[in-house]
């Protein structure tokens, strides 16, 4: 299904006027979550750049993510795109970049930047997020070499199978003992929700729209 979006269609996709971000975001937003940093919380939001690498395998497009120790401080054990917090005073792209060699062992000057999706807001770590996308050397498959302090798994996902709308699925979950509906994409035995799912979705309904407009026009 939808296995002849391209590259070309990416880059139109991130390039779209008149698109509500924030409505293809929420698609995949737990329940009860703030999207917004609270007007009472004291100082300022820490700022961190995510990679969403894309490249080819067997002419299909594929995206890279990765499974976090479970023994890091934050976010242990979920799925994300590779990145971090800003250092000094570098640039979010930048961040970005570092963070995915750092992490999956993927060199800056191996990837074309091709776009962004629109920043947003993660409550429990109080981290505003700057996602960029990327294509690796003209679509080759990267060699990875994950980084063992930081990375337990990379899980390589065909763009395919998230744009099946059947890969979206919902349950509740117990946090801090309150039962609460979370989206979450079934990738393999994995569960990707939170802020990378909420990503993941307006990457898709980006590519949904730019399918649904060429179909208008002809």
């Amino acid at each position: 299904m939808n296995a002849d979006y391209t590259i070309q269609d990416v880059k139109q996709a991130l390039r779209l006027p008149d698109f509500d971000p924030y409505s293809a975001q929420g698609k995949m937003t737990p329940a009860n979550r703030e999207n917004r940093r609270g007007t009472e919380a004291p100082g300022q939001a820490r700022l961190g750049g995510v990679l969403v690498l894309l490249y080819l395998v067997d002419g299909e497009l594929q995206l890279v993510l990765t499974r976090r120790r479970d023994d890091l401080n934050s976010h242990a054990g979920q799925m994300s795109f590779p990145g971090g917090q800003r250092e000094a005073q570098e640039t979010l792209l930048r961040t970005a970049l570092r963070e995915t060699e750092e992490e999956i062992g993927v060199l800056a000057s191996s990837v074309e930047v091709i776009g962004e999706l629109t920043p947003l807001y993660i409550p429990p770590s109080d981290f505003e997020v700057h996602p960029f996308v990327a294509w690796y050397n003209n679509g080759s498959r990267p060699n990875f070499a994950p980084n063992p302090g930081e990375v337990a798994e990379i899980v390589e996902v065909p763009l395919r199978h998230l744009l099946d709308p059947s890969s979206r699925r919902e349950q509740p979950w117990d946090f801090r003992g309150q039962s609460i509906n979370v989206p979450y994409y079934a990738v393999e035995e994995h569960k990707v929700w939170g802020a990378t799912a909420m990503m993941i979705s307006e990457l898709v309904d980006r590519l949904y729209e730019v399918r649904a407009r060429s179909l208008r026009s002809q």
